[in-house]
Order: C-alpha cells, then sequence, then structure tokens
C-alpha cells in the first residue's frame, strides 16, 4: 500500500479515527491501540501481496520469543548467548534466502548444477521491506543482550504470564509499524520501546505532524515523481550520443530524486508516526551540505549509518584495534551496507568506494561537521567550503549511477559519453530537470542560511517569519495538489 494513494488515505482516516476516538476502556487502552495498530500494520503490509505477511510474522515471533527468552531472570549468562546466536543466524538466514540466495546461486554454483535441477531462485518473491524490518529485529534482540538480563525501558522482565503476553504485544507492534515498516527509518529497540504507552487525540503535535507530512508528500509527488519522468533515459541505451550538458544535468537530476524519493518517504513516516503518538529517528540532515564523505554518511539515511556504527563497526572493534584494522572494519561495514541495498554486486561495488573514501579521509584526518555551520569568517574559507561541498555532492552523484545503471559496463559507457562531451541541448528535458530540482537546492541553501541571516531575521521579525513559513508550507500544499507527477512506489521499497 504507497503513502501517495487514495487507499491508504481511507486506510489511515479509519485506523486513525478508530485509534483515537473508541471508547477504550481506561486500564486497557494501551493494550487495545496496540492490538488495533499491529492488524492495521498487517493489513498495511499484506494489501497487495497477502501470503507474505507470513515472513513478517515468522520474523516478528522468533525475535519476541528470543527477547522473552533474554529478559527472563532464570536464563543463565550462557543460554542468554545461545538465544542470541540463534536470533542473529535466523534474521540473516531469512534475509539470505529471500533477498540473496539468487545472487549467490548464480555466482557461486555451476550454471549446470541448479538449471538441470529445475531450480530458479530468481522466482523467489522479495517481501518489500526484509532489509527494514530484519535490522530491526536485530536491535531488538542485541539490546536486550547488551543491557544484561535487566531489559531496556519499555522491555522489563516480566513476572507474570499476563506481563509476559503484554511483553509479546509490544514487540509485535514495535516490528510491524507501519509508517516505518517498508522503507524505515530503521527504528532501534532502545530508542523506541520506552515510547509505548496510552496515546490520546490531545497529545498530538499537530505541528510537527503536519509541516513533515506537507513537505514528505511534496519532496515525493512533486519533485521526484516528476523527476522520474526526466531521469527516465538514464538508461542504457537511451542516453548514448545525448548531448553533454543533458547527460550531466540527468546525473544531478537522478541525485536529488532519489534524495527526493527517500527523504520524502522517511518525513511522511515521521509526520504519520506523531499522528499516533510517537516520534521515529531524523533520517536526513541536508546531505548535499557535505563537505565529506564522512560528514554525508551522517547526514544521509542516518538511521542506517548510525545502525551499522552501533551493532557492525563497533562488534568489529571500531577504532579501538589500530589504524589498520579501523581502515579495514570501515570498508567491510560499507561493503555489507552497500549489499544490503540489494541483491547485486554493483550495490557492493558502490558501498565499498563509499568505504574506502571513508578511510582515506580517516587517514588524512578529514572529519565531518556534526552539525550545520554558519558561513561567517574570511572569504577564502567560504569559497573552500563551497568548493568541498561541490566535490562531495559530485563524488556521491557518480556513485549513484550503480542505481540506476546496475551493469558496471553501462555505468562506465556512461561516464565515457559524459566525458565526450557531444554537442547541443535537448532544452525541453534540461528544462524539466532544473525546474524540479530547484526545490531539493533551495531546502538546502535555506539550511546552509539558517544559522545566520534566518535566525536573525526570526529573532526581530517573529509574526514576519511564522506568516512566511506557513505562507511557504500553503505553497508545497498547493503544488502537490496541481503539480504531482505519475504515482511511482518509493525507490528504497526495493531494498
Amino acid at each position: 500500500m504507497l503513502f501517495n494513494s487514495w487507499t491508504f488515505l481511507v486506510f489511515l482516516l479509519i485506523t486513525f479515527g478508530t485509534y483515537h476516538f473508541l471508547p477504550w476502556p481506561h486500564d486497557w487502552r494501551m493494550i487495545g491501540q496496540l492490538s488495533l495498530l499491529t492488524v492495521a500494520s498487517y493489513v498495511f503490509y499484506a494489501w497487495h501481496t497477502p501470503w507474505l505477511v507470513v515472513v513478517l510474522a515468522l520474523s516478528t515471533w522468533i525475535n519476541a520469543w528470543v527477547t522473552l527468552q533474554l529478559v527472563r531472570r532464570e536464563t543463565t549468562p550462557r543460554r542468554r548467548k545461545k538465544w542470541l546466536l540463534f536470533a542473529i543466524v535466523t534474521n540473516l538466514g531469512l534475509l539470505l534466502f529471500f533477498k540473496y540466495a539468487s545472487l549467490l546461486v548464480k555466482t557461486f554454483l555451476p550454471h549446470s548444477l541448479w538449471s538441470q535441477a529445475g531450480l530458479d531462485f530468481s522466482q523467489i518473491p522479495l517481501p518489500v521491506g526484509i532489509s527494514f524490518f530484519t535490522f530491526q529485529g536485530i536491535s531488538l534482540v542485541v539490546d536486550v543482550y547488551r543491557s544484561g538480563g535487566k531489559g531496556i525501558p519499555g522491555l522489563e522482565p516480566p513476572s507474570t504470564f499476563q506481563e509476559s503476553g503484554l511483553l509479546m504485544l509490544r514487540m509485535a507492534f514495535f516490528k510491524a509499524f507501519f509508517p516505518q515498516l517498508v522503507a524505515g527509518p530503521i527504528v532501534k529497540a532502545h530508542e523506541f520501546m520506552h515510547q509505548i504507552a496510552a496515546k490520546t487525540f490531545r497529545q498530538i503535535d499537530w505541528n510537527d505532524a503536519t509541516r513533515k507530512l506537507i513537505l514528505g508528500f511534496f519532496l515525493k509527488m512533486v519533485v521526484a515523481d516528476n523527476l522520474k519522468e526526466a531521469t527516465a533515459s538514464l538508461s542504457y541505451p537511451a542516453f548514448v550520443g545525448m548531448p553533454g550538458i543533458n547527460l550531466l544535468f540527468l546525473l544531478y537530476g537522478f541525485s536529488f530524486q532519489i534524495f527526493a524519493d527517500f527523504a520524502g518517504y522517511s518525513l511522511i513516516a515521521m509526520g504519520l508516526a506523531r499522528l499516533f503518538g510517537y516520534e521515529l529517528p531524523i533520517n536526513f540532515n541536508f546531505p548535499y551540505l557535505s563537505q565529506s564523505i564522512t560528514e554525508f554518511w551522517r547526514r544521509w539515511h542516518i538511521s542506517l549509518s548510525s545502525w551499522l556504527r552501533d551493532y557492525l563497526y563497533f562488534s568489529l572493534g571500531g577504532n579501538r584495534l589500530g589504524s589498520g584494522r579501523t581502515y579495514f572494519n570501515l570498508i567491510i561495514v560499507m561493503l555489507l551496507g552497500g549489499l544490503w541495498h540489494g541483491a547485486a554486486w554493483s550495490y557492493m561495488v558502490w558501498g565499498g568506494v563509499h568505504g574506502l573514501f571513508l578511510a582515506v579521509e580517516r587517514f588524512w584526518g578529514v572529519k565531518g561537521a556534526p552539525s550545520l555551520e554558519t558561513w561567517k569568517g574570511h572569504p577564502a574559507r567560504k569559497i573552500t567550503k563551497i568548493l568541498r561541498i561541490l566535490l562531495t555532492f559530485h563524488l556521491v552523484s557518480i556513485l549513484w549511477l550503480l542505481f540506476q545503471l546496475p551493469k558496471f559496463g553501462e555505468a562506465l559507457l556512461y561516464l565515457r559519453e559524459l566525458l565526450a562531451w557531444h554537442p547541443g541541448l535537448a532544452p525541453q528535458a534540461l528544462f524539466t530537470i532544473l525546474l524540479f530540482s530547484a526545490p531539493v537546492i533551495i531546502y538546502h541553501l535555506s539550511a546552509a542560511l539558517r544559522p545566520g541571516m534566518g535566525a536573525r531575521f526570526r529573532e526581530r521579525n517573529p509574526a514576519a517569519a511564522a506568516f512566511a513559513r506557513d505562507f511557504a508550507y500553503a505553497g508545497l500544499l498547493f503544488s502537490i495538489i496541481t503539480n504531482s507527477g505519475s504515482t511511482g512506489t518509493f525507490i528504497y521499497f526495493q531494498f
């Protein structure tokens, strides 16, 4: 079920109305709300391919059952390690079978061995969002294991059978909560479980929810869906012989499209969660203002990069085992992070190159700014910042080619065509890319100027600043109604 569909709107209105206005008995309000949202989330997930909900249910049951064993007071440390290992192996086993079986078999086994047996692993269906809810399940069991049997806030050791049942319900809700179920943000158990409680209509932060929803739908439906049409020619052989200027702007257009599509989804998810009283972690922090690849990964898909850091990089030793091991860990983590994106070696290469950049930057002492900086200082310093931002943006954009052109030969051919710089101009395609890329550029520029010029304006003219903000959101809403592109799935649904 797509967020940008009329079906989802009906689903949301029914779920929201029942959740907030059904006269739940006071003592049963939380249980009723959790049960309702869990069932609704399964309906949401099963809408197009009902039987695949079995995979989600199996994953949920395994992780919930193991978590229950981990928080039981009578479970010994040795048995806790065995339960943790069982959960991790099972989670990764499900992911490997449904997502990577075809790739692994075709790569490492002779064609005659599996083709003559009549096995076609390419027909294994890919459950939507399996990468997301698998990582979420691993977060659940690892967080509880690391607590040493004490549990985490919201998942304390149960004392009775009823408490164990409620614990299972909380975990089922955590795994299935529909706003973030199929494309994140990846929610860690220790960030979310303590939020689970009875919710009321009066608790809704309408300003925050509305702004996130409007901006998210604008980025997806107006920017990404229109750019999708304009960047359709970024495919082989459509780009062959195309004018150089158009090839360059195709690259820019796809870079802005993938940001608008995924950041838009994350904002919609955050806004929807707010409507039900929950807060999801921020997933994007103006990534195209990054001055290095290191900083880029602190701003892009933050929930994934922080997950890889907390549960993989640190587990490999992080930076505690010397410089050489640190560089190795960075590259390995990014190789696996790239492969997480899809069952193709091109994704692994994409991640590996990012990991190589991270290792080189660490060697040279390059650090990413954790927050947006003001643009005060000597003009030469400003120019240096701009050049670093432009260099990082172009490196990232070139690597995005592997998402659109997963065959290495096609990606290299595109770069050769770009370097050949054929003369000419296709003005209509160029204008469309410029028009629908402009909001992403303005979005990032406003963030760069906000700490200085914007802050001073808000301090001196608070009423005018509030009016300008509301007027801007009204304009975005008008654009959604009048200028949305053709409806399309979200890019990260395939991951």
